[in-house]
């Protein structure tokens, strides 16, 4: 069965929830024409909030040194900082004793969280997880102690769930982490329920919600969670922050993440006194306008109407399965059968077709991004048969219907006339041979059209 374009326009239009920066950027083609980008890569990094765009302009002026000035400016700055990590704690319902640290993302703050997990402590973490909830973990059994179990996942949620409650029963645990949201398929575990099983075996929970609080927000109350960390390039704030929010005792007391100014209440020759938390873990100059711009999508998420966010995923996610479901050679990776409604991430497979080639020619053909590779969580692509890689279409609130038709009907064209143009492998990386496009020099970055090839990094790690 094929996926028409008149068919497709048969189903209910979504239109973009919020509007982005680069909503309407047009891209060229290798026939020559130009297209509006079908932006399906949101769960790598989302676009910036046109809202977020306007309040660091706004702020710019404004923007000084933090906490040690005694200037106006410096005063004003600050005052907004601490405001921002004020509405970054709402945002996620920490309780009134949680403590939030600005980090650069949530690989920054996992990682900071490894680092204070009292040392002897184990920690569980699944198979299932993205690398940035797997390898702090693996590393700070290395380096602290804190010996790592990874627990593969059951073929079932209730059994995955069986397989935890018998590991937490096995052998004490410090810390349980799990995603909020998994960055292939967009599934997950209840929340509640993990918390539940661990708390009555005396261990903690961290959620990485890289891909669950910009797209469903997150409750530390509601859920008894103890941790959450998530990603402002997620969160439609890409200036270069995230966030840590959770318990304050181990933050508190464990290692300072970063050495340096500002971490410290008195430093001498023999001794250091350290600050609590959170300016324990931010030592340097902080990134105040990223921070601002987090809060500032936090708030505009924040502020929309209840329901309306899962709504606009699930319609658009709907569409998605739908579309590919009919097109003959198409296969979407689930983990689970008994998962809740998945985030807007969906993977799919083209078997005996190359998945750098499809998204290649998604791009070039039909101005489509979209995110081939294993999507840095190895063992799940394994786990799903998928040791090569796949493709992965991820939506967010400037996603529109559009786009995801325009995906259903250039896949359906390139399973029955294939790719129109000629393409090869480049510094591992499938490009079109001979490309014409003008690339960067279109933006005035012709100086950089040289190592375009070379950006797409490893095909297979992200």
């Amino acid at each position: 069965m094929t996926v028409t374009a008149e068919r497709l326009s048969c189903a209910t239009e979504v239109s973009a929830l919020l509007p982005v920066v680069g909503g309407t950027t047009t891209v060229p083609l290798v026939d020559g024409t130009h297209r509006v980008y079908a932006n399906l890569d949101y769960a790598a990094s989302a676009p910036a909030l046109e809202a977020v765009a306007a309040r660091v302009t706004e702020v710019l002026p404004l923007y000084a040194s933090v906490h040690r000035g005694a200037g106006y400016l410096s005063q004003v700055s600050t005052a907004l900082y601490e405001s921002a990590r004020q509405a970054i704690a709402r945002f996620v319902d920490a309780r009134p004793d949680d403590v939030a640290i600005i980090t650069r993302n949530t690989t920054d703050s996992l990682n900071l969280l490894a680092g204070v997990v009292p040392s002897g402590g184990r920690v569980l973490v699944l198979d299932v997880e993205h690398h940035a909830n797997l390898l702090p973990w693996v590393q700070s059994s290395e380096r602290h102690g804190n010996r790592t179990t990874i627990l593969p996942i059951a073929g079932t949620v209730a059994a995955t769930l069986d397989a935890l409650r018998d590991e937490l029963a096995r052998q004490p645990y410090a810390l349980v982490t799990i995603t909020g949201a998994s960055n292939v398929t967009g599934e997950a575990l209840p929340i509640d329920q993990v918390v539940a099983l661990a708390h009555a075996e005396g261990a903690r929970v961290a959620v990485d919600g890289a891909q669950l609080v910009p797209h469903r927000g997150f409750s530390l109350a509601a859920t008894g969670a103890d941790y959450v960390a998530f990603s402002g390039h997620k969160t439609y704030a890409p200036f270069g922050a995230g966030a840590l929010v959770g318990r304050r005792d181990w933050l508190d007391t464990g290692t300072a993440y970063l050495a340096g100014g500002g971490a410290v209440r008195d430093v001498r020759s023999d001794r250091t006194i350290w600050q609590p938390a959170p300016a324990r873990h931010e030592a340097g100059s902080p990134n105040v306008l990223g921070a601002i711009a987090l809060a500032e999508a936090c708030d505009q998420l924040a502020a929309l109407p209840a329901g309306a966010l899962a709504a606009h995923e699930e319609a658009l996610r709907e569409r998605l399965v739908a579309g590919l479901s009919a097109i003959d050679g198409v296969e979407i990776a689930r983990i689970w059968p008994d998962s809740a409604p998945p985030v807007g991430v969906l993977t799919f497979t083209v078997p005996d077709h190359d998945p750098g080639l499809v998204a290649a020619y998604l791009a070039a053909e039909h101005g489509i991004g979209v995110r081939d590779g294993r999507f840095c969580a190895h063992p799940l692509l394994a786990h799903l048969g998928a040791s090569n890689g796949a493709i992965r279409a991820s939506v967010g609130v400037g996603t529109t219907s559009e786009a995801v038709d325009r995906l259903i009907t250039a896949l359906t064209e390139y399973l029955a006339t294939g790719p129109a143009v000629r393409y090869e492998v480049v510094d591992g990386c499938w490009a079109v041979v001979d490309d014409t496009r003008p690339l960067l020099a279109v933006h005035g970055l012709d100086h950089l059209a040289a190592t375009a090839a070379a950006a797409c990094g490893p095909a297979l790690d992200d």
